[in-house]
């Protein structure tokens, strides 16, 4: 048997990658049961049967300051799990390293931890030791010049780790309590809200073409005329882009008004939302 087909034969009843199968190989002298041991032993055979299972749980981990600001979704497979000390002491780590890399995953996964193992060797030891699958999520990380990030979580499960994390950037050329304010109740309506994007106009072409698609079968359906059903698909799509777009959402504070009517009613001439970003915990 080659060397490749023995690593195949390998991946396939431990479920490990190429990479560590071909290690057990090669310090097992080529040793096929042996090597399964070496995969047992350190936690990798039993960590990778494991990745076929759902990871819907977990918490997200939200760190930085107001200059710059990063989120990370951390996946596991129970709500037990997610309130897991080890667990907990782990993505609170994992969070400041995502903070440091700027959310990027390939360098966050090759990043050393405080033990001195690289966060990719850590997650496979703690799903050996914990026993569910637990997976990297979405990742995030907002900073913008002349702008302050304000952030949001709500369903704290400890300290900055819950099941919705929201960071919003607002511009503005002064500092006042007032926007303050304003930045701290804008990140809970975002959470409450969950708006696509900022103006209906930035709301992306495939998500328009989905949701355009599911009307007119909604209107097919229902026996519409070409002319009537027109009318009203288009009235549809705007009430789509209104409830869907941040700027047009109704102030959850205030639902007689929408979000620009309270950033109009601020006073300041210069504010700007400029990003956002939300979380929540499967979605």
């Amino acid at each position: 048997m080659s060397d490749l087909e023995k690593i195949k034969k390998l991946r396939q009843s431990t479920g490990a990658g190429f990479k560590d199968c071909n290690l057990a190989l090669n310090e097992s002298n080529g040793d096929l049961d042996k090597a399964v041991e070496i995969l047992r032993v350190k936690g990798i055979a039993k960590a990778s049967k494991k990745m076929s299972r759902d990871a819907k749980e977990g918490v997200v981990a939200l760190s930085g300051d107001h200059n710059k600001t990063s989120v990370i979704e951390v996946n596991c497979e129970t709500d037990f799990v997610a309130k897991n000390e080890d667990f907990i002491i782990f993505v609170k780590e994992l969070s400041e390293i995502n903070n440091l890399v700027n959310s990027d995953l390939n360098e966050l996964n090759k990043s050393m931890m405080k033990n001195k193992k690289t966060v990719d060797n850590n997650l496979i030891s703690m799903i050996s030791k914990i026993g569910e699958k637990i997976t990297l999520g979405r990742a995030k990380t907002i900073s913008h010049e002349n702008s302050k990030n304000y952030f949001y979580l709500h369903t704290i499960i400890k300290d900055n780790l819950s099941k919705i994390a929201v960071i919003v950037s607002l511009n503005n050329k002064e500092k006042s309590e007032k926007i303050d304010n304003f930045g701290k109740q804008l990140s809970m309506h975002i959470a409450a809200s969950n708006p696509i994007s900022i103006n209906s106009d930035e709301i992306k072409k495939e998500i328009i073409d989905k949701e355009q698609e599911l009307i007119t079968e909604e209107l097919k359906n229902a026996g519409k005329s070409s002319d009537i059903a027109k009318k009203i698909s288009s009235g549809k799509m705007n009430k789509f882009k209104e409830e869907n777009s941040l700027m047009t959402q109704q102030w959850v504070m205030e639902p007689k008004k929408k979000v620009k009517d309270v950033i109009k009613e601020l006073g300041f001439k210069d504010l700007k939302i400029v990003d956002f970003y939300r979380v929540k915990i499967g979605d």
